[in-house]
């Protein structure tokens, strides 16, 4: 299981899967409404990464992707209900991750850095636009950056 990731504990592991589910609550929440289509895109989104994906996030996103809905549905359940306490207890855990990204190898970090901030953008265009798709309202531009996350970068990346 997540041969890349063997030099963190079965927490951080956990911590750096349960970060996608808590990013789709984030932005598909920014407005105050999560709707079916945020949570769909984010749950076709893993899927594709799941199979789309080459390396070393390919099984990190069939793991994902497996339980995104359970573990959104969770979060829901235990996160604050106000969108401003519910974002700042969400960005407060994705800040979190900074220390067990740094652990990993940085092509990967960098990888991983990524991959989030693009399926953040991925969950903020799923509604409004032409046919729902392609905008991004003011409150998920706000977190769609995903700022409390240190950028990685590494010139090993593919």
């Amino acid at each position: 299981m997540l041969e890349h990731f063997t030099g963190l504990t079965e927490d951080e592991k956990s911590k750096l899967k349960d970060a996608v589910p808590l990013i789709t609550i984030l932005v598909a929440g920014a407005d105050g409404n999560i709707d079916k289509e945020e949570l769909d895109w984010a749950e076709k989104v893993t899927d594709i990464r799941s199979y789309n994906l080459k390396g070393e996030l390919k099984e990190f996103y069939t793991e994902v992707h497996t339980t995104l809905r359970t573990r959104v549905d969770h979060f829901l359940g235990v996160l604050p209900t106000d969108v401003a306490s519910r974002s700042l207890q969400i960005e407060s855990e994705l800040a979190n991750l900074n220390p067990i990204l740094a652990k990993l190898n940085p092509a990967v970090g960098a990888k991983m850095y990524k991959g989030y901030v693009s399926f953040a953008e991925h969950v903020a265009k799923a509604s409004g636009g032409i046919l729902g798709f392609f905008s991004v309202n003011p409150e998920e531009a706000k977190v769609v950056g995903l700022h409390s996350l240190t950028p990685i970068e590494s010139d090993e990346e593919e």
